[in-house]
């Protein structure tokens, strides 16, 4: 198969490939799961044929993504959302929580959930306090 991409469209699959490996295998330690640094690894194998060299590097006999790719605003962009996937989780779970003792609706769920959501989108997590007492 033969896919053709602009220079534009190859750069953001850059960074679709490295975040999906990131999401994947960046918690794993040392059982990663070699077929995604593998698929990684050809695709940042192809940066030259797009005057991107210096976005990949070889180490160990891979081709990996480039300090200077890695270090050029991918992991801000993963930061975002992993801090929004974490406030929802938290506002998800926090509403389950509330709710759990009673007899609630879906409609009181969801109310309960969006604020909490406004709670932290307004605080962060500066007025949430955890029980300390064992």
């Amino acid at each position: 198969m033969q896919i053709e991409f602009s220079g534009k469209h190859f750069r953001r699959l850059l960074d679709l490939v490295y975040i999906g490996n990131w999401v994947l295998n960046s918690y794993r330690g040392g059982d990663r799961i070699p077929d995604f640094d593998e698929v990684e690894s050809y695709v940042f194998s192809q940066c030259a044929r797009f005057d991107m060299g210096a976005l990949c590097e070889l180490s160990d006999g891979e081709v990996i993504p480039s300090r200077a790719f890695s270090e050029g605003g991918i992991h801000e962009a993963i930061m975002d959302y992993e801090d929004s996937v974490f406030f929802e989780i938290l506002a998800e779970e926090l509403a389950h929580r509330d709710i759990a003792d009673g007899e609630f609706t879906e409609a009181e769920l969801v109310l309960r959930r969006e604020t909490y959501i406004r709670e932290f989108e307004n605080n962060g997590i500066t007025n949430v306090s955890v029980d300390t007492e064992l």
